[in-house]
């Protein structure tokens, strides 16, 4: 009984060893087996090669293109204001009459002095005429003769001194009557009738006259672009779009001056586009968005620009091979627009990650959800 007993227990403990001992080695075999990573999902985007136009953006600011400061020639009182504050002139068209008695009547003293002056001369013409017929016949010498001469052409001169003294009384008259000088609106009078005016450059203009339409824009654009502004400006083909506070609506202009320096503090170019603006649309001192297309990056490769990741000096993407395994590219930015960006590094038809590359490393696997919804170049990427 007892050997039968000892039996059953060494049997058990056997088996029990065994077991263990399976359980052992099926551990060890598993662990001596590599552990296969999960698969990281991600939102992938497929680079596609198109035309992109690079679309420069800039603050401008509306300008006048003629801004005229009204100022008197000579003192004088202002006898008439003809024009009101915001009225649109026409050139030539009178704004100002100042008090032009005293210079009238300098014109009509230096006209009777230009016709007391031509009676003389020809009183003097007639003696001349005389004088050579007698001195022809010898009853007077040649003296005489040249003396009369003489006073002829000193009639003459003087005669000329007088026509200028006209001319000069006509110019001054003249500048009683102050005219615009070109088309434009009025801004703020700061005369009235009665004020007495003179020629000071540091006095307050009478009025300023600025041109409304066509009107002019002024921006700053990067100097990297300076080259292809003076080469589409000789096509004649820049068109700059303004885009109105308040309003969804754009005017078209047309880039007319690119500046002959470079500003050196911000690495920038001043360049101005005329705009038509018969609807007055846009007004001087507006400050307003403007957009234009100086080239055209043909056959680009464009991705989101959310896949892109920028480094301290480098621009690299996550593309996912065939094999769905991520792998670190470098690419060169060459332009971005909205939520794009033109790039160099990455072929058309690649897949780029564009949402979970931060969990990413180079040779992830990685498990490609739907395409990214912001960009218009994403696409599902194939399983």
């Amino acid at each position: 009984m007892k050997r039968r007993n000892a039996a059953l227990l060494i049997a058990i403990v056997a088996a029990g060893s065994a077991a263990w001992y399976l359980t052992r080695t099926n551990q060890q075999q598993e662990n001596s087996q590599p552990k296969t990573a999960p698969a990281i999902a991600v939102t992938v985007a497929r680079a596609v090669q198109t035309d992109v136009p690079v679309r420069l953006e800039a603050n401008g600011y509306v300008s006048s293109l003629n801004n005229v400061e009204v100022r008197p020639q000579v003192s004088n009182l202002v006898a008439r204001v003809h024009i009101k504050e915001g009225q649109f002139v026409r050139a030539g068209e009178v704004l100002f009459s100042l008090d032009e008695r005293a210079d009238r009547v300098n014109l009509q003293k230096a006209q009777a002095q230009l016709a007391k002056d031509q009676a003389s001369l020809a009183d003097l013409e007639r003696q001349l005429a005389r004088s050579r017929e007698l001195l022809g016949k010898g009853f007077i010498s040649q003296g005489a003769a040249d003396t009369i001469q003489a006073q002829a052409d000193a009639a003459r001169a003087t005669l000329r001194a007088d026509q200028a003294a006209v001319e000069a009384a006509r110019v001054a008259l003249g500048y009683d009557t102050i005219r615009a000088a070109s088309f434009g609106r009025a801004g703020a009078i700061s005369v009235f009738a009665g004020t007495l005016v003179q020629p000071s450059a540091t006095a307050a203009p009478m009025v300023t006259i600025s041109q409304i339409d066509p009107i002019a824009i002024t921006f700053s654009l990067p100097e990297g672009e300076l080259g292809a502004l003076l080469a589409a400006q000789r096509s004649d083909t820049v068109k700059v779009l303004a885009t109105l506070p308040g309003s969804a609506d754009a005017q078209e202009g047309k880039l007319s001056f690119v500046d002959n320096a470079v500003d050196p503090q911000n690495g920038t170019i001043k360049v101005k586009a005329v705009f038509p603006n018969a609807a007055h649309r846009l007004w001087p001192g507006q400050y307003v968005p403007v957009t234009t297309v100086v080239r055209e990056l043909k056959n680009a490769v464009v991705i989101p620009q959310a896949s892109v990741i920028t480094g301290i000096d480098t621009r690299s993407v996550y593309v996912v091979g065939a094999d769905q395994t991520a792998q670190l590219r470098r690419v060169e930015l060459l332009h971005s627009f909205g939520t794009q960006a033109a790039v160099r590094g990455v072929e058309a038809g690649d897949s780029v990650v564009v949402d979970g590359k931060q969990n990413l490393r180079p040779g992830s696997k990685v498990r490609a959800a739907d395409a990214h919804p912001d960009s218009s170049v994403a696409q599902k990427n194939p399983q």
